[in-house]
């Protein structure tokens, strides 16, 4: 049985729950709420885990870590800028 599909709900789901936030800064520009701290750590740690998904070549991992990146280094982007 390919269970495969676990993972892609995962994906969807986990890298969906970044939008709400990622919306809400992009509109607002308020960051006082985010740790700059968390936000580092775990954009960096997405990164690694998108480069781990490609050297497995592992498509749930990779899509959901490449929309998580962008998401997350969105809402990073803006805390340094308006942080």
């Amino acid at each position: 049985m390919n269970l495969e599909w676990l993972g892609f709900a995962a994906a969807v789901l986990t890298s969906a729950s970044f939008i709400p936030q990622a919306v809400m800064t992009i509109r607002t520009r308020d960051t006082r709420g985010i740790s700059r701290g968390m936000y580092v750590l775990f954009t960096v740690g997405v990164a690694f885990w998108l480069a781990y998904g490609i050297a497995i070549g592992s498509m749930p991992m990779i899509l959901a870590n490449t929309v998580t990146l962008a998401l997350a280094g969105t809402i990073l982007a803006l805390k340094l800028r308006y942080g």
